[in-house]
């Protein structure tokens, strides 16, 4: 559940779509919830998290058209864009989070069009200048069938000439020779009604030949002395995917053209630190 932007997890907890299936699990965490089963602590440890935004915002305008958000979650990006004028449509596996998304929306007098659908297999009833999978929602594919179906679904969505955007963050060898199995704080915010601290930490463990990485993620949420009030625990998986497999993905899902891209203001992709920006059109 890391929110890091220079590394894999950065945003990559929150893509909710297909869960990945067959990943490993740490014994005490198998059984384990999904933190997307847990909107409003979602909201509370990644609200903040903005770095983002402007290059969406900046792509919606670009679009000049209609836009689809797969993996729309609480709406962090989408009521972004509708707050920005964007003409823009959701999509998220899970009913707590769009929920959540909804109560988020109508506090901002938005009516957000929503549908609840796996990133694999859905159906909506107009096409899109542009799709967007932002925050690492594509990692949630966990097989090379689920991502060419997630992928082939995007194109099939989009108007000619439209183009699907994701994010991804690319596995440098950072990353691969990071904490394993390390406890780590990765977020402390204030709680919005006591404003006492409240502590994400992620335990992660990885699978270099399967490109696996296991989440094992506490909220903790702190008393007034500082002890540990309560515990939220879930688990995740995610599978990453380099720069010329994602190509290969592309043309395996009939996209006729692709650029792929480094960092939240685009440039070419020559560090492997550098957040993976896929740009794929369907002509």
């Amino acid at each position: 559940m890391s929110r890091s932007s220079s590394e894999p997890g950065a945003s990559a907890p929150m893509a909710h779509a297909a869960e990945a299936k067959g990943a490993p699990v740490s014994g005490d965490r198998e059984g384990l919830p999904s933190p997307y089963e847990a909107p409003e602590l979602y909201d509370l440890v990644l609200e903040r998290f903005a770095e983002d935004l402007p290059f969406w915002l900046d792509e919606a305008k670009r679009a000049n058209g209609p836009v689809l958000e797969v993996g729309c979650g609480t709406g962090r990006v989408l009521l972004a864009l509708l707050e920005a004028g964007a003409d823009a449509d959701g999509v998220d596996l899970y009913p707590k989070m769009l929920d959540r998304l909804r109560a988020n929306a109508a506090a901002k007098k938005l009516q957000p069009r929503l549908v609840q659908a796996d990133m694999r297999d859905f159906t909506m009833p107009r096409r899109y200048r542009r799709v967007f999978i932002p925050f690492n929602g594509f990692a949630h594919c966990a097989t090379t069938e689920d991502q060419i179906r997630c992928l082939k679904c995007c194109r099939e969505h989009l108007e000619p000439g439209g183009a699907l955007v994701l994010h991804i963050s690319y596995p440098g060898v950072d990353y691969w020779s990071g904490p394993e199995g390390e406890r780590v704080l990765e977020v402390e915010t204030p709680h919005p009604v006591t404003g006492h601290p409240v502590c994400m930490y992620d335990t992660r463990t990885r699978n270099r030949v399967d490109q696996f990485q296991d989440s094992a993620t506490d909220i903790e949420e702190l008393g007034p002395d500082g002890t540990v009030a309560r515990v939220h625990r879930f688990q995740t998986s995610q599978r990453w995917v380099y720069r010329f497999e994602l190509e290969l993905l592309f043309r395996c899902a009939g996209f006729s053209r692709w650029e792929i891209l480094g960092g939240w203001d685009p440039k070419p992709l020559d560090r492997d630190t550098d957040q993976m920006m896929g740009f794929a059109w369907k002509d």
